[in-house]
């Protein structure tokens, strides 16, 4: 039975740089506050009417399969992990495709909505199609355009200091190699808290999950009226919001437990990781799991200090220019893991 590997990893992020101390033109913060609380320095943000999530995908994804060795029209099945979509509908998929100049192939195209997850939850659902023999070479993007949604006032700033735009890919193909290739992957999710990081409107829940809210919705024996509305532009849902404390709380128990898990299952111990990647939440996050674990500084890749939280596409990013740095090596044992809104969380483990 085959196992699955990645054959190519790209990135791409916008060229506008946006550094804390820009933030502090718009907004009452300081590059201290910043640094302090998450370990980013700058970001980028793309070119409004010019870039979008597909857009970027795209570029990452010439690069992955460039890597791969292989020719776009090659890739038989796409899986886009985003939660900033180009549109509500279609899903980004479909638009990767179109963008790539390979709709004659007519393949199948794959959206993920499990936010800082989607890029581990889209591996896990690829290794499955890789192993199964339906599918020889799967396209796995995640990308984001959080610059088109925050709120760039006093207001947002304790989410907006910490998100940026880019997008990774990786192609994934069959290998027969024993002992190589993703050893195994594991899922979880936990939804109590789903709106303690959430982007609450537009929606169609009519205001059901928080009753006590008041949203402004129009009487209800009126038609339609949900998901967009009058009130909408006042009360201002449509910008994320965030407990902080309660998910660095969740997040830095679940990163170890799903990685050990990981270990566990593949029979390791952590002191065996060559590199663990984990999603750019928070450099914070990422110590913790680090010193819990007991790796040393050269065992884990953050680039969060560069291009801040870029949910689906942290780890894709990460990796490819781990890759790039030479940080990742055949034979190489590396650990991706991941933990986001919903809650969800995940990680996969991969002999190079």
């Amino acid at each position: 039975m085959s196992s699955t590997k990645i054959a190519g990893v790209g990135f791409y992020v916008p060229e506008q740089v946006v550094t804390n101390f820009d933030l502090m033109k718009v907004m009452d913060t300081s590059d201290e506050w910043i640094r302090e609380r998450s370990g980013i320095v700058e970001r980028r943000y793309a070119k409004k009417h010019e870039e979008t999530p597909t857009t970027m995908a795209a570029e990452a994804s010439k690069i992955a399969i460039e890597r791969a060795g292989l020719q776009k029209e090659d890739i038989d099945f796409i899986i886009f992990a985003t939660l900033s979509p180009d549109y509500y509908f279609p899903g980004c998929g479909v638009l990767l495709q179109r963008e790539l100049g390979i709709t004659k192939t007519e393949i199948g195209a794959l959206d993920i909505r499990n936010q800082c997850s989607g890029f581990v939850y889209g591996l896990s659902v690829a290794d499955q199609f890789i192993k199964s023999g339906m599918y020889k070479n799967i396209l796995l993007v995640g990308s984001e355009m959080h610059s088109m949604g925050l709120d760039f006032t006093t207001r947002g700033r304790g989410v907006s200091v910490l998100f940026g735009d880019g997008a990774g890919a990786v192609v994934l193909q069959p290998t027969f190699e024993e002992g190589r290739g993703i050893l195994t992957t594991h899922l979880h999710s936990d939804g109590t808290h789903a709106e303690e990081l959430a982007m609450l409107s537009p929606g169609s829940h009519g205001g059901y999950h928080l009753p006590d809210v008041d949203f402004g919705f129009p009487p209800a024996e009126e038609l339609g009226e949900i998901f967009v509305y009058d009130n909408l532009l006042n009360n201002k849902t449509y910008y994320p919001v965030m407990d902080g404390q309660l998910v660095f709380k969740k997040a830095v128990t679940k990163f170890p437990e799903v990685i050990m898990e990981a270990l566990s299952k593949a029979g390791h111990i952590p002191e065996d990781i060559d590199l663990l990647v984990p999603h750019q939440a928070n450099l914070r996050i990422a110590q913790f799991v680090q010193k819990s674990l007991k790796l040393p500084d050269e065992k884990v890749f953050n680039n969060i200090m560069k291009y801040g939280n870029t949910t689906a596409a942290s780890i894709p990013i990460a990796l490819s220019e781990a890759w790039e740095a030479g940080k990742v090596k055949e034979g190489d044992l590396v650990c991706l893991a991941a933990f986001g809104s919903g809650f969800t969380w995940g990680s996969a483990l991969i002999r190079w």
